[in-house]
């Protein structure tokens, strides 16, 4: 809960009038069965700070895959994560650490 409880903070810091009008964070769920996040970095600190890709398969249900991508449906820049149906707290973490560090 502490990992949500920061999201929800670093969320609310990024909204500035504007900023939350064509940004924002999205979680949904996919078929595999597991999570799909996109979070908007674009005009955040973060924007320009390099990451490393990951690409983590422990079984067929635990594994986790995340990266930075300028998506052109929405033309921005964003944090994409997917894993596993137990992996959401551990892709929001992967964020938090990069944010952080």
């Amino acid at each position: 809960m502490e990992t949500l409880k920061w999201l929800q903070q670093w969320y609310f810091e990024q909204c500035n009038g504007d900023w939350e009008h064509g940004f924002g964070v999205r979680i949904e769920t996919i078929d595999n069965p597991g999570w799909s996040i996109m979070i908007s970095v674009e005009d955040t600190d973060v924007r320009n700070k390099p990451f490393e890709s990951i690409d983590i398969e422990r079984t067929e249900t635990d594994w986790l895959y995340c990266k930075t991508d300028f998506g052109q449906e929405l033309d921005s820049f964003h944090f994409v994560g997917y894993g596993g149906p137990e992996n959401l707290e551990e892709i929001l973490n992967v964020f938090k650490v990069w944010v952080e560090r």
